[in-house]
């Protein structure tokens, strides 16, 4: 895991930093463990980790005026020159125009400014701490700084309302440790904070204009050409070559084998959309795209593009031929990894702590075994679906502009998918209803509906876009949860729904589709870290500041078109060159992703209700732990249950026992006792079990 980390002191507190770092007990300096200092006391500033020379920039116009840039950032060093004067003004947004994605810390005397992305996969945390501030750009490093303990009702909130952000608020799963929103910057001045938003948001009382939908998709076009040219142009990274001698095997299969990546630039190819669109670019841009010469790939200077086919489950067929299809293109070397019963959700349930908790962390697993045989640098379609796709609450958006005749192509669909005459007044309807519908409104009814554990919802595609059509709603794992645990975040939503501006401005639509966006990030991130392979970099263009920007420009009434996905990336394709995608590609299955979980379950159902034996989110009150080895039964009888929010639920105990079981810190300096157990936190069950 990288991370970058500082402080920020009071005038107060500058006494007690020195030699780039506080003195920790016994006299020993504290800084954090395999850290490379950026810049030195009064507010010092680390990079931790395994960052690649090129990742990590520098730039210092004197003592007291430099910026720190981290990760794959296109601008030069002459533009970061300048952004550095302009940020000396107190402006923020052009420090994340950009392309590629990075973090950006600026000093300008004693202010620092940290800059979150819009997305929220390159977050920003922050703590008080020796009178001033601590951040960092991951949420554990700060918990062991102050010895946090767990917050349960931010993990309660996870699992009760995951895509409400009244509900999860700042918090993260430590006390203390607070998170900058997506599209906002951490703002110190002599220790004291202020979160500042860089990024306007929609707003009720004045509607955007609408856009050229040519011209938006063109936008669309050239902010993902350039995010993936400024991967491309970034000094190639060549990790060691040889690991080691191994009897019998080549250089090519000796990293196979030890789980490495090869040299050079691929992507995922599963026939989907996104993904290959990335492939697509990537192999037409000029340049050098693929694996390095002479490594035994038999690739060339080609593309490697893999595509997962898991045979445990079957169905993919469809999507593999493709895939085979589009590997066709001269500059792509096509490898397809073949999927058996091991690489099934929870068939692997052990693996690193990441920084917070997600649903990725049950298919970890299956993630790395296609991850293994791609390359140093590998392009992924995240994200793609939450940029691009239109949240059915999106309807009502159009209905609040007064712009019904876009609604009769989707609203058709539906009626298609469904062959009931009934969708089309059924959804107008609720559409209608969210639109007159206040933001406040909206979260007293999901208050309640979690009071009254209220979980039923419509059934299939229909009900699904129905019960999308609401402000607020429960998670699929809320049903598990105990009554307190339910009246715990209800009380949470109630309040924040008590605040008298809150809400103002906001539009249903672009506030879910932002909320969806933000949790996609986040489990993105966890995934990341859950399926990290030695010296391999995975880059996800769709969540570039620039891209998300670009995409959000689109004309709703573009958006919410059937296939509308599928043809704005068919056009994005056509003004690069490439015309020839093979029929159906933009239109992949999801249904072997469901059918693989079940397998999943089926067939580790035995260690999960092990798992579960004594969980210790029942000693946190958060669950019974009979009634979710009952739902572990349930879904691995092949019962029609919720299984995302199974997953979510078997994450977080995973997370909690590699949390809980976890020794040392991040850093040097700290009492022998946060040495000796996880993070400062105490793992006690009857902690656990009264919050302490």
């Amino acid at each position: 895991m990288r991370w970058l980390v500082g402080w920020s002191s009071t005038a107060a507190g500058v006494a007690a930093i020195g030699s780039a770092g506080a003195t920790g007990y016994d006299g020993e300096t504290l800084h954090p463990v395999g850290s490379q200092l950026l810049w030195g006391d009064p507010d010092p500033l680390w990079a931790v980790g395994d960052w690649r020379p090129d990742e990590v920039r520098v730039i210092r116009a004197d003592a007291e005026n430099r910026i720190a840039v981290l990760g794959i950032c296109g601008a030069s060093d002459e533009e970061l020159r300048r952004g550095l004067f302009t940020a000396r003004g107190g402006a923020l947004r052009h420090l994340t125009t950009w392309p590629g994605s990075y973090t950006a810390v600026v000093q300008v005397g004693r202010r620092i400014t940290v800059c979150g992305d819009l997305a929220g996969a390159r977050p920003v945390f922050h703590t008080p701490w020796a009178g001033g501030t601590a951040y960092a750009t991951a949420a554990l490093p700060l918990a062991d700084l102050i010895e946090a303990n767990l917050d349960f009702g931010h993990l309660a909130a996870l699992l009760a309302a995951p895509d409400v952000p009244a509900a999860l608020r700042d918090t993260t799963p430590y006390e203390g440790v607070r998170r900058v929103p997506p599209g906002h910057a951490l703002v110190l001045r002599a220790g004291a904070r202020e979160i500042a938003g860089y990024e306007p948001v929609a707003s009720l009382a004045v509607a955007a204009p609408p856009a050229d939908p040519d011209h938006a998709v063109d936008a669309v076009r050239d902010a993902l050409v350039e995010a993936v040219r400024t991967r491309l142009s970034a000094p190639r990274h060549v990790p060691d070559l040889d690991p080691g001698p191994v009897p019998g095997m080549g250089p090519a299969e000796r990293r196979a084998r030890r789980g490495m990546p090869v040299p050079g630039i691929g992507a995922d190819l599963s026939g989907g959309p996104a993904s290959g669109t990335l492939a697509l670019l990537a192999a037409g841009l000029p340049g050098r795209p693929g694996t390095l010469l002479g490594h035994g790939t038999g690739a060339g200077e080609r593309l490697l593009a893999v595509t997962f086919n898991d045979l445990a489950v079957g169905g993919r067929e469809a999507e593999v031929e493709r895939a085979g299809a589009l590997a066709a293109n001269p500059r792509l070397h096509h490898v397809v990894v073949t999927g058996a019963e091991e690489t099934l959700p929870y068939a692997d349930l052990d693996g690193p702590l990441t920084d917070e908790p997600g649903p990725s962390l049950v298919t970890a697993a299956r993630h790395r075994a296609r991850l293994a045989a791609g390359s140093a640098d590998h392009f992924t379609g995240h994200g793609a679906r939450q940029v691009l796709d239109a949240h059915p609450a999106r309807l009502a958006d159009l209905l609040m502009d007064r712009k019904r005749r876009h609604l009769v192509r989707p609203v058709a669909a539906l009626a298609k998918a469904d062959g009931s005459v009934m969708v089309t007044a059924r959804v107008y309807g609720a559409a209608r209803r969210l639109a007159r519908t206040p933001y406040r409104a909206g979260l007293e009814v999901l208050a309640e509906r979690l009071m009254r554990r209220r979980f039923d919802e419509p059934k299939g595609a229909v009900g699904a876009s129905l019960a999308a059509l609401t402000w607020a709603r429960p998670g699929p794992a809320a049903r598990w949860l105990t009554g307190e645990a339910l009246a715990e975040v209800s009380v949470l939503l109630q309040a924040d729904a008590d605040r008298s501006a809150a809400g103002a401005g906001r539009r249903p639509g672009d506030y879910r589709a932002r909320a969806a966006l933000a949790r996609h990030a986040a489990d993105l991130r966890v995934l990341e870290q859950a399926a990290e392979i030695r010296s391999q970099r995975l880059h996800a263009p769709f969540l570039d500041n620039q891209v998300v920007r670009a995409c959000r420009a689109l004309p709703e009434a573009l958006r919410v078109q059937p296939g509308a996905r599928a043809a704005i990336l068919r056009t994005v394709l056509e003004g690069a060159g490439v015309t020839d995608v093979p029929s159906g590609w933009g239109a992949p299955s999801h249904a072997s992703s469901a059918a693989a979980a079940r397998a999943g379950l089926r067939v580790a159902a035995d260690p999960l209700l092990d798992l579960f034996s004594t969980p210790l989110l029942a000693d946190a009150g958060l669950v019974e732990a009979r009634v979710i080895r009952e739902a572990v039964r349930a879904g691995a009888a092949g019962e029609p249950i919720p299984l995302d929010g199974l997953a979510d639920l078997i994450s977080l105990e995973l997370w909690l026992h590699r949390l809980l079981s976890r020794r040392g810190t991040c850093w040097t300096g700290t009492p022998a006792r946060a040495r000796a157990v996880p993070s400062g936190i105490q793992p006690r069950r009857d902690a656990l079990a009264s919050g302490a």
